[in-house]
């Protein structure tokens, strides 16, 4: 599949910020047609559906919805991801429980739902975990939880669908984007943090959506060369 024609259809899970955002505007770059699923308003223009991805059901319907809406879909990139960083007992039960359905569950979930359009269209899933899917660090269970498991679900999804449906791991270091805003000040990267911008890490996106049917970019690492969290 390649993204370089006019009409190719990505889906971009939290398209509307961070990472998610500079998929949309690279795959807009090269001639294709983001949608997005996010629970904000993206870029103008951009076909979307506002959707609460901790909700694993309705983001199965949302997907389907809106690529039927457009009339079909090429490739899916799981970009939505949150964290609430601390120790185990200290982060309160429900919002643990959020982290793993929005960063794991409905990454599944969304997969799930396009299926049927990416085997039609012999598509392309790029997943996106993190350096904290192969490497543990204290004050992050939740986030390193969803994260292996978005390696252990890509590395079977690969083999189950092989022939059918590419499928990539990314595994992105830190970025520059508004994940970080949020967080207790002892959890944000100092002003001296070395992070990737996160339009280099799309164009590693852009890489893998234009490999063509039967080439498959299985795993791809991406991080500042002097990223602490990989290896």
């Amino acid at each position: 599949m390649s993204v370089s024609g006019t009409g190719r259809t990505v889906l971009v899970t939290g398209g509307s910020s961070g990472l998610g955002a500079a998929v949309v505007a690279a795959v807009a770059a090269a001639g294709g047609r983001p949608l997005v699923l996010d629970r904000r308003a993206p870029a103008d223009g951009v076909p979307w559906m506002e959707c609460d991805l901790a909700d694993t059901r309705s983001a199965e319907a949302a997907t389907r919805e809106l690529v039927e809406r457009v009339g079909g879909l090429d490739a899916v990139v799981t970009a939505a991801g949150i964290d609430v960083p601390g120790r185990l007992a200290d982060v309160p039960g429900e919002t643990w429980d959020r982290i793993i359905a929005v960063d794991l569950l409905a990454t599944a979930a969304v997969v799930r739902a396009a299926l049927p359009f990416l085997t039609a269209s012999r598509g392309t899933v790029v997943t996106v975990a993190s350096t904290l899917g192969v490497k543990a660090v204290s004050d992050a269970t939740a986030y390193c939880a969803a994260k292996f498991g978005v390696v252990g679900f890509t590395r079977a999804l690969a083999a189950e669908l092989a022939g059918t449906v590419g499928v990539t791991l990314l595994i992105p270091g830190g970025m520059r984007t508004a994940f970080f805003d949020e967080r207790d000040p002892q959890y944000r990267p100092g002003a001296d943090a070395i992070l990737n911008d996160p339009a280099d890490t799309a164009a590693a996106v852009m890489f893998a959506l234009s490999q063509p049917a039967g080439c498959a970019i299985r795993e791809m690492v991406v991080c500042a060369d002097q990223e602490t969290s990989y290896p």
